[in-house]
């Protein structure tokens, strides 16, 4: 690799004049720029690597579509394309350095990766960084693009990237819960509405309804990540295709899509696509939709497990770590907790989204970045908190089998189960009998002689729960 300028900066200019650029940046003088703009997250591009090489990706797509029009010869599209490939094998990431929030429709973002490939370009070409004469950021690495249809389009294709990895982990969690519902697919337990007693299920039927759940977000997100497919580049400014050949948009998409494996379709209108920022708001949608059901899941497991002693305590969550500094020997229940915090953000980033996506005036939405930033973070955080969740949760659940089945023999709502059995006004008589005396339904039925232990017990079986009854004369009493 040809060493940097001689001593510890390189002289670079923009339109606002000359500027000190480190020698060692692969970066140039508007990254620099941009960095000194927007000290506001700390947070830099390169913590989403699926950005990083997504931009890279579209940069590689351009020059490909650049040389087959004759646009680049074939000398600069090599160094492109292969400072490209190097960027989205993750290396150079750390030369982007640009706040992942910025002001100018992520232009600061393109920069940067103009920037970053063209010096390694320069260096694959042997010369040194900076010298943009021999290849130049904007007119060969940006040739036929703008940053209206460059960062969306990149955009678009990180969050593809990212969506597929929380597709995986939420196939994992649902496979956890599916696995705990046939385990558990014998056990009885009483269901509960409004916290209150209400008919007999198992719990094998209660994890069964966490995985389904889990199955119809899959779905939905997959339908989402069908809408980012439509692109938007070689829309150039504003959607016109100012500055770029009528035939660069099929070629620059055809080649995202050999190079991604991603479907991209060239949005019918660009001036339209270039604007609207509807599929982000129906990304982030599915996100907290996502978000909603499994902090709801979570809250159903911290409460199924509360206790030991003094709460229902009808599940054991697996001890992860000790749960206070001053009470011994307490646990609770930090893996939940922690998915249900990841839940508040997403809700909190869709907030963020629709305000963003709203605030866009006429052809440009100045706020692509913070849609980005947002959606970025529910994906990623998302991601994490299922595999969290599925590995440190829910695949070590156990139930307190004997607990379980006490409570169902006690419970008033074992009356309603029983209503097809041993009619209605018997079973009201048993519900208050038991609402009065404190005696056991299942109890009451059996010193009644309204049910033998054995049809009593054949009612019961889990089997039959997780069917519809069907009054029939044969069936409707013992």
């Amino acid at each position: 690799m040809p060493a940097p300028a001689a001593g510890p900066f390189r002289i670079e200019h923009d339109l606002l004049g000359d500027r000190e650029v480190p020698a060692s940046a692969y970066y140039g003088v508007h990254t620099l720029r941009a960095v000194e703009n927007f000290p506001i997250t700390g947070t830099p591009i390169s913590a989403y690597p699926d950005l990083v090489s997504a931009l890279a990706s579209v940069k590689e797509a351009a020059a490909l579509a650049n040389r087959d029009l004759g646009l680049l010869d074939d000398r600069k599209v090599d160094a492109i394309v292969q400072a490209c490939e190097e960027i989205r094998a993750g290396r150079w990431h750390d030369h982007f350095v640009v706040d992942v929030i910025q002001g100018g429709a992520g232009t600061s973002t393109n920069m940067n990766a103009n920037e970053v490939i063209a010096n390694r370009a320069l260096e694959l070409l042997g010369h040194d960084r900076g010298a943009y004469g021999h290849l130049h950021p904007l007119e060969d690495v940006n040739a036929g693009q703008s940053t209206n249809d460059v960062y969306p389009t990149a955009v678009k294709l990180a969050l593809h990237l990212a969506a597929a990895r929380l597709l995986e982990a939420m196939e994992v969690l649902r496979q956890a819960f599916a696995a705990k519902a046939e385990e558990f697919a014998d056990v009885l337990k009483m269901g509960r509405t409004q916290l209150q007693d209400a008919v007999p299920m198992t719990l094998g039927q209660e994890f069964a309804a966490y995985a389904v759940m889990l199955d119809e977000d899959r779905a939905r997100l997959a339908e989402a990540c069908a809408l980012i497919s439509e692109i938007n580049l070689g829309g150039t400014a504003i959607g016109t295709g100012l500055n770029a050949h009528p035939r660069y948009a099929e070629l620059a998409c055809r080649h995202l899509g050999t190079l991604t494996g991603i479907p991209f379709t060239v949005a019918g209108d660009l001036v339209e696509a270039t604007q609207d920022m509807g599929a982000f708001v129906q990304l982030s949608g599915v996100l907290k939709r996502i978000a909603v059901k499994l902090s709801k899941t979570c809250n159903d497991l911290r409460l199924l497990s509360c206790g030991p002693r003094a709460g229902l305590a009808e599940i054991n969550l697996p001890p992860v770590q000790a749960g206070s500094s001053i009470m011994p020997g307490k646990v609770n229940p930090v893996i939940p907790e922690v998915v249900n915090q990841i839940a508040f953000e997403v809700i909190g980033n869709d907030v963020t989204v629709t305000f963003a996506a709203e605030a866009g005036q006429l052809q440009l939405n100045a706020f692509e970045p913070v849609i980005a930033h947002s959606l970025l973070k529910s994906l990623t955080h998302l991601r994490a908190g299922c595999l969290t969740l599925a590995e440190r949760c829910v695949s070590g659940v156990t139930a307190n089998r004997e607990h379980l089945a006490r409570l169902v023999e006690q419970s008033i709502g074992l009356a309603t189960a029983l209503n097809p059995y041993i009619g209605y006004e018997q079973a009201t008589a048993v519900a208050q009998e038991a609402l009065v005396t404190g005696a056991a339904v299942h109890d009451l039925v059996l010193a009644k002689g309204l049910l033998t232990q054995e049809r009593l017990r054949e009612i019961l079986h889990p089997d039959n729960l997780a069917r519809p009854h069907t009054r029939t004369a044969t069936t409707a009493r013992a």
